[in-house]
């Protein structure tokens, strides 16, 4: 089963998290500029995009990367940015918003499970089964409307769900799913600039939502429902990374060398024909030839 290596940005797996210390931004010293953030990232999504073919050719592990994040933290343009390069074939981005009514018949991690990556190619859930621990805990009126058995333990469920999200993640990981998730911790202040851009800018007029607005009001309820949720589910099978979200091109950068070193550490190396293939190659190409 894969264990995740260092990294600074990584979540500790003893509870140990304290969301008030997760920089939301990185210190000058290592802070990229744009010029030199695009060069570095061109490079890391070549190398992925070479990883990802022996991982497509190998067929034997997937990885599957979630991205939660509070809203403008910049999780559409980093999976973008980070997977632009990669064989369409070999990847799958699914976003996960309000559940259906056939969803709500199943019980929280059955629309995910659908969707997990099979083996040879990169998932990417944009948002995933953490909403049922982050925006279901903050608006716990919720779980009204998901037809569960009563009576429901307000306080219980929690623990509940993130026992359930860690045993699947666990077996995942034990059928060759790498789970790598990040939570790209932008800061109050930077989400109140960039929506004030997507009111000024017409082009990013698209991108507003009223309701987003008023979710600010839970900033703090959201704080604490991420710290509970990445504490307790923070394990070296499936790791959260806190990266810091205030620097888009920084946070990208970031993104992309966790992904390649984490498929850099799997050793990939494309499958060996056996001897009784290689022997016809001279009769192939012979018959190739001569056509």
């Amino acid at each position: 089963m894969f264990k995740a290596g260092k990294n600074p940005y990584r979540v500790p797996y003893d509870g140990g998290f304290r969301i008030a210390k997760a920089p939301t931004e990185v210190s000058k010293k290592h802070r990229l500029g744009k010029k030199d953030a695009k060069k570095r990232l061109e490079d890391l999504v070549e190398e992925i995009s070479d990883y990802q073919q022996i991982l497509w050719a190998r067929d034997t592990r997937s990885v599957l990367l979630v991205f939660q994040a509070m809203d403008a933290a910049g999780k559409d343009g980093t999976i973008r940015a980070v997977l632009t390069g990669v064989n369409p074939a070999g990847c799958e981005v699914h976003s996960f918003k309000q559940p259906s009514s056939l969803e709500l018949d199943h019980d929280f991690l059955w629309r995910t499970a659908l969707r997990a990556p099979e083996r040879g190619m990169i998932g990417v859930f944009n948002r995933s089964y953490y909403e049922e621990v982050l925006i279901v805990r903050v608006h716990p009126e919720i779980l009204g409307g998901q037809q569960l058995p009563s009576p429901i333990d307000p306080e219980a469920i929690w623990e509940e769900r993130f026992s359930s999200i860690r045993d699947y993640e666990k077996h995942l990981a034990r059928n060759g799913t790498v789970i790598l998730k990040f939570w790209l911790n932008v800061s109050k202040k930077e989400q109140r600039r960039r929506f004030l851009a997507r009111l000024d800018e017409p082009e990013k007029n698209w991108k507003f939502s009223s309701a987003d607005v008023r979710e600010r009001g839970y900033w703090d309820d959201y704080m604490r429902a991420y710290s509970e949720a990445l504490n307790a589910t923070s394990r070296p099978w499936a790791p959260w990374y806190a990266i810091p979200a205030d620097d888009k091109p920084t946070m990208r950068v970031a993104v992309a060398e966790i992904l390649r070193d984490t498929l850099r550490s799997f050793d990939l190396k494309y499958p060996e024909v056996d001897e009784k293939e290689r022997a016809r190659f001279d009769e192939m190409r012979a018959l190739l030839e001569g056509e």
